[in-house]
């Protein structure tokens, strides 16, 4: 509750009903303009792996998967995903993708650790995706240029979206603005990374910040990154760390910085045993995944998860996630916000 924004006479722009059949014309069009941008194939994908090898995401390395046992399995333990970011590499291998061709699918997740507010629930669903490259497309300027063609369907979505009501404004800017971590870390030293990304979001509105997860000058990452599927350790030419990053967009109604995907080239196989090195996780590099990936048996990708109730909550500019996703709420956040006149499903 302690970070709970409840906006000042908030109304809804849409209906319940309204909401309802938006989410569905949001997630049609943002899905398949994705695909054409990208050279994205769907696909099906596991709710569920088993527990033991290295798939599951570890996000930050210390949230607990929801595991339970297969009867018909021997009891064979297994997870519910947090995300897909190893899955989609090894599906892009056993599947048989080229160079620039990739999948995304429609990921489900449970987070039981996660702390609840007006952005996050235990139940996670986003677009995930991966895509081919080459190892000399490792670079920063490959990480923006996909970067501009995911903002632009964004931008486009917006604009669908406002098309079909009328009580919907764009709000989005043309650009989206690059900075790293490091450059929000010098010119906002005395802030804490939330509120440098309120600051950077407040004057540009849609922003990537690069290099997610290798510490900055005051010994602090910017943000938590597990280190077997980002690369935030690799030297960039402007000094700074990493090829991943974050796109970031200014929420109207919260009035706070945004995050709707969180993305990067992958490791390939010295970056992964720098960064294991880095956490002090080298006994990961026994696990079946990590083996793969060390013996060369993966591709090198580029991918990401953007974020289904997230960009609904954006286009349709409800105050909650549970306004455009059904959750499970503590009894006092259902009052504040139906105070509030926050409507949760």
């Amino acid at each position: 509750m302690a970070n709970l924004i409840l906006p000042k006479n908030y109304r809804p722009l849409l209906s319940v009903r309204q909401i309802e059949a938006a989410i569905k014309d949001i997630k049609d069009f943002f899905e398949r303009n994705l695909a054409q941008a990208l050279n994205l194939q769907r696909v099906t994908a596991p709710l569920f792996v088993r527990s033991g090898t290295g798939v599951n995401d570890d996000l930050n390395g210390v949230e607990r998967p929801v595991r339970f046992c297969v009867k018909d399995d021997g009891e064979a333990p297994v997870e519910i995903v947090q995300s897909l970011a190893k899955w989609k590499r090894m599906a892009l291998a056993r599947y048989g993708y080229a160079v620039g061709e990739g999948l995304y699918t429609d990921m489900n997740a449970l987070r039981p650790d996660e702390s609840l507010d007006n952005l996050h629930s235990i139940y996670v669903d986003q677009w995930d995706w991966e895509k081919i490259i080459t190892p000399d497309e490792r670079t920063r300027e490959t990480l923006e240029a996909v970067v501009r063609a995911i903002y632009d369907v964004i931008c486009r979505t917006e604009f669908h979206i406002a098309s079909q009501h009328s009580s919907i404004r764009p709000v989005l800017p043309e650009k989206i603005h690059f900075v790293t971590s490091e450059d929000l870390y010098r010119q906002y030293p005395d802030l804490t990374p939330r509120e440098r990304e309120d600051q950077v979001c407040a004057e540009h509105k849609a922003v990537f910040i690069i290099g997610i997860g290798a510490e900055l000058p005051d010994g602090r990452p910017h943000d938590g990154r597990a280190p077997d599927y980002d690369d935030w350790s690799t030297p960039r030419p402007d000094g700074g760390r990493g090829l991943n990053g974050d796109i970031l967009l200014w929420n109207p109604v919260l009035g706070r910085a945004f995050e709707i995907s969180s993305m990067g080239i992958r490791v390939d196989p010295p970056t992964l045993v720098e960064q294991l090195k880095i956490r002090g996780l080298e006994e990961r590099a026994r696990l079946p995944f990590h083996r793969m990936l060390l013996n060369g048996e993966l591709p090198q990708t580029i991918g990401g998860g953007i974020g289904q109730s997230r960009l609904c909550m954006f286009f349709l500019r409800t105050a909650h996630v549970g306004e455009v996703s059904v959750g499970i709420w503590p009894e006092s956040m259902e009052r504040a916000c139906s105070q509030a006149n926050i409507a949760l499903l």
